[in-house]
């Protein structure tokens, strides 16, 4: 008899603990809330200025699924930024498409609607790199995870 029941309480066990969802995002998911901590400029391949924040200055961005919100925040500045939309991210590569934002954001969102970066992800910070036509980095903008 035990030699049935040690076996079919393993194997409920077992059963039992592959039912518990993961919650972990995995080390390259771009989904949480992020911080702008700098931005670094190029020339070819080489940084050649890195841009802290100052003064206050914030800009957050939440990716959800399939959504991207961000904000930005400058205390010396009135204008009001921030934008929404969707993104995805493949070979790489973030895209990102806004539906809308700021009356600011909206300017340039009314010429140019999609953003196209190379991107450098670990699990606690991601760089979204802008390219210019032969693939060289011009800029960068570098996050930390906050959640």
């Amino acid at each position: 008899m035990r030699k049935i029941i040690y076996p079919v309480v393993i194997v409920f066990g077992l059963i039992l603990l592959s039912a518990i969802p993961n919650n972990k995002k995995s080390e390259s998911s771009i989904q949480g809330v992020w911080e702008l901590v700098d931005r670094y400029s190029y020339d070819g391949h080489q940084v050649t200025d890195t841009i802290e924040n100052t003064n206050g200055y914030r800009q957050i961005k939440m990716y959800s699924q399939d959504k991207v919100m961000w904000t930005r925040f400058v205390p010396l500045d009135s204008v009001e930024w921030f934008g929404y939309g969707s993104y995805y991210t493949k070979d790489s590569f973030l895209v990102e498409t806004l539906e809308y934002g700021s009356s600011s954001m909206m300017k340039i969102i009314d010429t140019m609607r999609k953003f196209k970066f190379k991107l450098v992800i670990d699990q606690n910070s991601y760089s979204q790199i802008t390219l210019d036509n032969e693939g060289n980095p011009m800029f960068s903008e570098n996050y930390r995870r906050l959640e």
